[in-house]
């Protein structure tokens, strides 16, 4: 017999809702504290239930809030109680979660109906990732990349919060970006160490040497350099005298948080390149892919066997499109998904803009992407090549293949043409009533 354990899970505690096959609950629902003593007892209790109704086949759900959800998931898969009723765990993505309770009516809206509309869903199986395993070869490399994903996005904020406070004090900076990159080290020591005034005011030769030793040399015209500064921060609108306080103070510690940031990603990515080599896997043989885009791909796919074809892959990362039509209608623009793992897709369009600068074939791919459309090209294409790069990734995961320029490689006779990037129309076709 089948049964379905769905629970909802917060800081504090967790709710248990046990169903059967037919939808019934058999028991009322019930709570127990989120911790070890709370997660033993449940386990206790369910392979009780599981006794009373002939239970052999335990599917459990559970919402990925968070991290909340790991401990007593790890708990349940692996607990010696539950061994005879084979628990499967679930980890659903609460949006999937919450469309189904839409469907439900107001009152399963409320948190104590939480668990069963999670039961209730797994019951029906529309939909359900891969039961839920440990895998401890990728566990310490996932906790890695995606902390780095934490670092990356928070460096990327705090620099645009940075450029919105330089415009008050040095207006003209970010029009001309004389150094090209605003958060070089150069760049960063003249905007801490010299005002608009200060610049305004230095000697042209004292600056330009100033340039030469910060640069260690790498300008080829820093007398040039020390004028284009010059003459920016004369074009620059002039602020009144109570704000510079304030601003210098703003700016220096947004430069030095930007600056800390930077050595904390560089030490994450120092330690992924060294947990990486541990590991074999045939996508360093990929122009492009560097050791952290590698880990942050190997660590969120796992196990490649979990899917069937790389369209599985894709909708795992959000990398899909929906359709949008009705009748002869066909919507110009279909939205990406972006209703997958959020670290995977993230990898993969990282990835896949490493790759196109280093790899012929995936800079052709994106260029004709781009021509297509002027409208957000680059990031269309920068995606599309993301959806391009899974194909590849699944590959080389699944046949453990190293990767061969396309000039090398044999042609399959039973190739079919690349997909177009749009989906298709969908032809819905009716059965034909029975005569007689």
């Amino acid at each position: 017999m089948i049964a379905y354990l769905g629970l909802d899970v917060c800081q504090d505690n967790v709710v248990a809702s046990f169903l059967c096959a037919d939808g019934s609950e058999p028991v009322n629902r019930w709570e127990v504290k989120n911790d070890l003593p709370g997660a033993t007892a449940l386990a206790e209790r369910v392979a009780e239930l599981c006794r009373q109704f002939n239970v052999d086949d335990l599917r459990i759900g559970i919402e990925s809030t968070g991290l909340l959800w790991w401990h007593l998931a790890c708990l349940l898969a692996d607990s010696s109680v539950l061994e005879s009723c084979h628990p499967k765990v679930y980890v659903l993505n609460p949006q999937r979660v919450h469309a189904w309770r839409d469907t439900m009516g107001p009152r399963y809206r409320s948190d104590w109906y939480a668990p069963f509309v999670i039961a209730d869903y797994i019951r029906m199986g529309r939909d359900l990732p891969s039961p839920f395993k440990i895998d401890l070869t990728y566990a310490p490399l996932q906790r890695l990349t995606r902390f780095r994903f934490h670092l990356a996005h928070t460096l990327a904020r705090e620099k645009t919060y940075f450029l919105t406070f330089l415009f008050l004090p040095f207006s003209a900076f970010g029009q001309a970006e004389p150094f090209g990159n605003t958060f070089g080290t150069t760049s960063l020591d003249i905007l801490e160490g010299y005002s608009t005034e200060d610049l305004v005011k230095a000697d042209l030769e004292t600056l330009a040497t100033t340039l030469q030793q910060k640069g260690r040399g790498r300008f080829q015209d820093p007398q040039d350099l020390a004028k284009t500064l010059q003459r920016l921060a004369r074009d620059s609108y002039r602020m009144n005298k109570v704000l510079d306080e304030p601003l210098r103070l703003i700016q220096g510690n947004t430069i030095a948080t930007i600056r800390t940031l930077q050595a904390q990603i560089k030490t994450v990515d120092t330690t992924i390149a060294r947990e990486l080599k541990a590991i074999s896997q045939p996508l360093s043989s990929v122009p492009g892919l560097g050791p952290v885009w590698i880990a942050g791909l190997i660590s969120e796919i796992g196990d490649i066997s979990r899917f069937p074809n790389d369209a599985a892959l894709a909708s795992y990362a959000g990398l899909v499109w929906d359709t949008n039509e009705s009748g002869d209608f066909q919507a110009d623009e279909t939205p990406l998904s972006q209703r997958g793992n959020a670290y995977l897709r993230y990898y993969l369009v990282e990835g896949a803009n490493s790759v196109r600068v280093h790899c012929p074939e995936y800079q052709d791919y994106y260029q004709a992407k781009y021509d297509q459309t002027p409208k957000h090209a680059h990031k269309r294409a920068l995606v599309l090549t993301g959806r391009k790069l899974v194909r590849l990734v699944f590959t080389l995961l699944h046949n453990g293949q190293l990767y061969r320029p396309p000039e090398e490689r044999t042609p399959r006779k039973d190739a079919t043409a690349p997909h177009s990037a749009r989906p298709g129309r969908q032809r819905h076709h009716r059965r034909a009533p029975a005569v007689g």
